[in-house]
C-alpha cells in the first residue's frame, strides 16, 4: 500500500476513503454498455475497486512502463477509464486524456506530442473498432512500447487488461505521493494552433474543488456524471468530485435522455453533473416533480458566452450550477440564486458564493488589456499557454504573466461590476467539445478537390456545426474518412437530399 502524504494525489484521495469505507458503492457502470463495448455493466465497492487498480497498476509496470512515462487513453465514460487513471497513478505514470471522437490523424498528433509510451483503448465503442484505431495510430507513433485495451476480439498485439485486472497482484514499484507531480495532459487548440497542456495532481484537485466549493456537493452523495470525461474539464467534474466527496459515482454514456432520467431515479442520485442544455430542457420537463432525491445540478457550458442568455431555472428545491468552460485553460462556476436566473460573475475570486470561506481556494478572474478573459490560480498551466518567445532581436522584454488568457472576448458591465463573456476565440471552431481551427478546414477542403467546402455554422446549441459540399458527397466522406478525419468531418459530407 502506497503511503498517504500531506501533498493529495488522487490516489491518496481514494485510499483516504477506502480506509473509512471500503464496502461502500464506489463505481457504477452504465446500464447499457453492453451496447456500448459489448461488455457486461458492472459496479465495484471501494475494496474492489481498490483489487482492480493494483491489478492494473502491476500490468504497467510489469510491462515495462518507466515511471514518469506517459501512457495515453481513449475510453468511454464507463468505470475503465476511472480505473485506469487512478491504476496510471499508482504505477507513477502520466495519463493522457484522448477525445473519443478522436480518429489516427489526431491520435497519431498527440501521442507524437507527448512521446506517450503506451496506449489503452476498449475494443469498440458504439460500433467502431478502438481497438483498431490505437493499432494504427501505435504503428506510426515510435515511442509506442505498449498497446492494451479492455473487452473481447482484441488485435493481436494488443494486451487484455480484462485479464489483467482479474489478478490478484500488487505493483511492486514504491511511488511516492507527491501532489506537484505531474498527472495528466489534455489537449487544445488556440489560435496559436494545437497544444498538450499538462497538469499536477494538485492542479486537477483544483478544478474539482472549484465545481464542488459553489454547487456544494454533498459528502457521501451519490452523483451521476452525464459528461464525456476526455477533457479536464470532465475529468474534474467526474472523477475529482468522486473523490472530494467520497462517495457514489455513477456513470453515464452520453446521450440517452430516457435512460439518463430512469438511472437518476432509480439510483436516488443528489447529483448530476450533465451539459447545460441537457439540464436546462430537463428543467422544462418538471425536473423537481420527477426527481424528488434530487439537490445539485451542474450544467457544463462548452459555450460559456451563452450563460447570460440561457433560459431561467424553475426547480426550487433543486440548484443549478453554471459550470464555464473555456477550452482546456480552465474553468469556474456559478451558483444561480432563488430568481433562477445566471449568477452575476465579478472579477476576482471564482464564482457568485464569495461569503463562502474556501471559495478563492481554486482561481480568480481577470480582464486582461487585450478585452478577453483571463484565469489565474492553482488549476491554471500558465506555462501551456504562454505566449511565443520573441525575436532574439526584440529590445523590448516580455513582461512575466501568471494568467492565461482564454482568448474569450469580455467586457466589465458599468452598472452591475459583472464580467461578461461576449464571444468565442476568433478563428476557432467548437462543435460541442472539440475545437478546430477555421483554416484547418479550408485545408481538409482542399484535399477533396475542386469545389469542395467545408465551413461551420453557427448553432444555438454546440457552438458550431460543419457543413460540407462537394461534387460526389459520398467519395468525399470516403476520403476524409482514409486520413484519419474526426468523424464530425466526414459527417459533413452526408447526404441531404432525403431530408430536404
Amino acid at each position: 500500500m502506497n503511503q498517504i502524504s500531506a501533498s493529495p494525489t488522487l490516489d491518496s484521495l481514494f485510499q483516504r476513503i477506502l480506509a473509512r469505507r471500503p464496502d461502500a458503492l464506489a463505481l457504477v457502470d452504465p446500464p447499457n454498455k453492453q451496447r456500448i463495448t459489448g461488455q457486461v455493466p458492472r459496479q465495484l465497492t471501494y475494496a474492489e475497486a481498490d483489487r482492480a487498480i493494483s491489478a492494473l497498476a502491476a500490468h504497467f509496470t510489469e510491462s515495462g512502463l518507466p515511471s514518469h512515462s506517459v501512457i495515453a487513453l481513449q475510453l468511454p465514460n464507463t468505470i475503465e477509464f476511472m480505473l485506469t487513471v487512478l491504476a496510471a497513478h499508482r504505477a507513477g505514470l502520466v495519463v493522457a486524456v484522448l477525445p473519443q471522437l478522436w480518429r489516427q490523424a489526431e491520435l497519431v498528433s498527440a501521442l507524437n506530442r507527448t512521446s506517450a509510451r503506451a496506449i489503452v483503448t476498449t475494443g469498440k465503442i458504439d460500433g467502431v473498432l478502438h481497438s483498431d484505431l490505437a493499432m494504427n495510430a501505435a504503428a506510426e507513433v515510435f515511442s509506442i512500447r505498449h498497446v492494451a485495451g479492455f473487452g473481447s476480439d482484441l488485435p493481436e498485439g494488443m494486451a487484455s487488461l480484462d485479464q489483467a485486472m482479474a489478478r490478484d497482484a500488487q505493483p511492486t514499484r514504491h511511488v511516492i505521493q507527491d501532489g506537484r507531480k505531474a498527472a495528466v495532459i489534455s489537449f487544445d487548440v488556440t489560435a496559436d494552433g494545437f497544444r498538450a497542456v499538462p497538469r499536477p495532481h494538485l492542479s486537477l484537485i483544483a478544478g474539482g474543488l472549484a465545481i464542488s466549493l459553489e454547487a456544494d456537493i454533498p459528502q457521501g452523495g451519490t452523483i451521476m456524471s452525464a459528461f464525456a470525461p476526455g477533457s479536464f474539464a470532465g475529468l474534474s467534474a467526474s472523477l475529482v468530485i468522486w473523490l472530494l466527496s467520497g462517495g457514489t459515482l455513477v456513470l453515464h454514456h452520453p446521450f440517452d435522455e430516457e435512460l439518463l432520467e430512469r438511472e437518476v431515479a432509480s439510483r436516488h442520485c443528489d447529483t448530476l453533473i450533465a451539459p447545460a442544455q441537457l439540464a436546462l430542457r430537463m428543467d422544462e420537463l418538471d425536473l423537481a416533480a420527477r426527481f424528488p432525491d434530487l439537490r445539485n445540478v451542474v450544467g457544463l457550458w462548452r459555450a460559456p458566452e451563452q450563460v447570460v442568455s440561457s433560459p431561467s431555472w424553475t426547480a426550487r428545491h433543486i440548484a443549478l450550477t453554471d459550470l464555464y468552460l473555456f477550452g482546456e485553460a480552465g474553468l469556474f462556476g456559478a451558483r444561480r440564486g432563488e430568481d433562477g436566473a445566471p449568477a452575476v460573475v465579478r472579477p476576482g475570486p471564482h464564482g457568485a458564493r464569495r461569503e463562502m470561506a474556501g471559495a478563492s481556494i481554486s482561481g480568480e478572474i481577470l480582464l486582461t488589456p487585450k478585452g478577453t478573459l483571463g484565469l489565474r490560480g492553482p488549476m491554471v498551466s500558465v506555462a501551456a499557454y504562454a505566449p511565443p518567445v520573441p525575436p532574439s532581436d526584440s529590445l523590448i522584454p516580455q513582461p512575466p504573466r501568471d494568467y492565461v488568457d482564454t482568448e474569450y472576448a469580455a467586457r466589465i458591465d458599468r452598472q452591475t461590476g459583472a464580467i461578461n463573456v461576449t464571444a468565442p476565440p476568433s478563428g476557432i471552431m467548437t462543435v460541442g467539445g472539440y475545437r478546430f481551427l477555421a483554416q484547418d478546414l479550408q485545408e481538409w477542403s482542399k484535399r477533396l478537390g475542386q469545389g469542395a467546402l467545408l465551413t461551420a455554422l453557427p448553432d444555438r446549441l454546440s457552438g458550431h456545426r460543419l457543413a460540407g459540399r462537394a461534387q460526389d458527397n459520398a467519395r468525399a466522406r470516403e476520403a476524409l474518412a482514409e486520413l484519419g478525419l474526426n468523424p464530425l468531418m466526414v459527417e459533413a459530407f452526408r447526404d441531404r437530399s432525403a431530408s430536404a
